[in-house]
């Protein structure tokens, strides 16, 4: 990518998100964010115990990392976020356009036994089917690209900052 961009590393929980995103910020050059320290703490205590926010509970999180994002435009940044809604998507777009979405995707089997491998996450395997119910791949009229998550985590970096390259005009 020739302009700084602000990347919203994006998929449902267990992709690799939170390993993924640092890496690319670091390929960039650019900082990253934890897209989960911009949960309120009734959001962690409500996924802590097996229940999936709603509506309600995402709009502050998602006006949370749109401020971020925008303090970032024409700097350039990663930032984490689930993302798994196009009105979700749209809402961080409204706060910082220009944003481009990398698409973690996989194979539901590696992404729950990733889940059950992890320790210290408050998100738990049992809101899994919740988050793929949810999640909307990104629209032809999305900016942004998808990415499998098989392999290691160089190899993810490596497919995922030739893909956003490939975006640069």
């Amino acid at each position: 990518m020739s302009t700084p961009h602000v990347v919203v590393v994006m998929g449902v929980a267990g992709t690799g998100k939170t390993t993924i995103g640092p890496l690319v910020a670091a390929a960039l050059g650019v900082p990253y964010a934890e897209g989960d320290d911009f949960h309120p703490a009734a959001n962690v205590a409500k996924m802590s115990a097996g229940v999936p926010l709603d509506d309600a509970d995402r709009w502050p999180w998602l006006d949370a990392i749109g401020r971020w994002a925008h303090g970032r435009a024409g700097l350039g940044g990663v930032v984490s976020s689930s993302a798994l809604k196009r009105v979700y998507r749209d809402r961080l777009r409204a706060a910082a356009p220009g944003l481009v979405f990398l698409h973690l995707t996989g194979d539901r089997e590696l992404i729950e036994h990733r889940m059950a491998e992890r320790k210290g996450h408050f998100m738990p395997t049992a809101l899994l089917d919740s988050q793929f119910a949810t999640l909307q791949p990104l629209e032809a009229d999305e900016a942004g690209v998808a990415v499998d998550v098989a392999g290691t985590p160089e190899d993810i970096t490596d497919r995922a900052v030739a893909a956003l390259r490939r975006l640069a005009p």
